[in-house]
């Protein structure tokens, strides 16, 4: 396959952590506008990306983009796309999914019935046929409509890449796996510090990071549907890709518990249900974690650890779907004094959709806007340098030296 453009969409907000790992990757990135991230590559690329990237839902391969205010513009720039350089004569062919917004053309089932049509002729004309079997392999589409441009791609993933495979069961409102691997990102945590969910449900924060740690590639067990593409993607640059994601699990961790500064990996996850807890278990051990994780029974205000410079990253009951609102004041005064009742040295970060979640946590270092789907949600973020300083001053009474605040008046600190 020659270069083409690879689009990764990603989560609302979060469009700098994908950026960076698919330079980590090693490939230039062509654009990023919200909730997406293009690159260029090759066929290699499709399967690596596939296999190493954590913060995206699928990796879409561009067919092409063009303008288009009425269904006949649609037909005929649809049927002028190269559908034959993608889609072989046996192959299955269908627009899976449709997004319009702010487009003339704003019925997602007409665009995909108009692009199908189209696309039968364009490949009809080619193959010199009048229908298709469609009983080789699949080649869905996915189409983005923003303001009358519209962008085609092929879906190389097929199921969606939060799918790990290792969360057969869940709690009531699980965080994707995609998601939480974003914002252990976001966070800064590394594997050499203690890392602690109170709240983990299904475990999937705490499975995640010990992933990270463990340099465990999250697509490297499941099955991508462009597998079945061998017009296009080679079968052994999958199988290279998941021997070079093989190649970098980090066994000794694994086996030890211990990384390569010989330093002990402490991962913990704690819920007030027992079967939830045994879920996770469940979910850590099909992760090939369940060595490196820590999972207990636990209530939010028993959280405890005598460590330093450790992270809490956990995502609380916001009332939205499991718990009653009234509930939330006293979960969340508890999350806090247990935040406070470890040293200074922590640091906190939380995602909720509650919108009083800072009357009862405390003024954040920082706030965060994400899309979680459609619903909109806050990262607060606690910085434990931040809080050592604060507590520091307030035992010595120091004052700071004099800074500008937003509004370039000089204040104290």
């Amino acid at each position: 396959m020659k270069t083409c453009e690879i689009v990764v969409p990603c989560h609302f907000g979060l469009e700098a952590i994908t950026k960076k790992e698919i330079i980590d990757l090693g490939y230039d990135i062509t654009e990023v506008t919200d909730g997406r991230v293009s690159f260029t590559g090759d066929a290699d690329a499709i399967a690596r990306a596939n296999v190493f990237l954590r913060t995206t839902e699928r990796i879409l391969l561009k067919v092409g983009s063009f303008h288009a205010e009425t269904f006949e513009e649609l037909f005929q720039a649809t049927k002028a796309l190269p559908w034959e350089e993608y889609i072989p004569k046996d192959g299955s062919f269908w627009v899976t999914k449709a997004s319009s917004i702010k487009s003339k053309l704003f019925s997602t089932r007409d665009i995909q019935s108009v692009m199908k049509k189209a696309m039968v002729v364009r490949l009809g004309e080619y193959y010199g046929v009048s229908s298709f079997e469609e009983h080789g392999a699949k080649y869905p589409i996915r189409v983005f409509a923003l303001k009358d441009e519209f962008m085609v791609c092929l879906d190389t993933s097929g199921e969606s890449l939060h799918k790990r495979g290792y969360r057969l069961k869940q709690g009531l409102a699980p965080i994707t796996e995609t998601l939480a691997a974003a914002l252990i990102m976001l966070s800064g945590w590394r594997d050499d510090r203690p890392f602690v969910d109170p709240m983990c449900g299904s475990g999937t924060f705490p499975i995640e990071a010990a992933m990270m740690a463990a340099h465990i590639a999250p697509g490297m067990d499941r099955a991508f549907t462009s597998e079945a593409w061998t017009n296009l993607i080679d079968r052994k640059l999958w199988y290279n890709a998941v021997e070079e994601a093989n190649d970098l699990v980090d066994r000794h961790l694994l086996e030890t518990g211990y990384n390569a500064f010989d330093k002990k990996v402490d991962i913990q996850g704690y819920d007030i249900d027992p079967e939830v807890i045994q879920v996770a278990r469940e979910n850590a051990e099909r992760a090939g974690v369940d060595k490196l994780v820590h999972l207990q029974v636990r209530d939010v205000a028993d959280m405890s650890h005598g460590g330093k410079h450790g992270y809490i990253i956990t995502n609380p009951p916001y009332g939205e779907r499991i718990e009653d609102k009234r509930n939330l004041p006293m979960l969340y005064t508890e999350l806090r004094e247990a935040y406070q009742s470890l040293d200074p040295s922590w640091n906190m970060h939380i995602i909720t959709a509650w919108e009083d979640a800072v009357k009862y946590l405390g003024r954040a270092d920082r706030n965060r806007k994400i899309y979680n789907g459609m619903m909109k949600t806050y990262f607060y973020s606690y910085d434990g340098w931040k809080r050592a300083r604060r507590m520091d001053d307030a035992k010595t009474g120091a004052l700071r030296p004099a800074g500008k605040d937003r509004s370039g008046r000089m204040q104290r600190k």
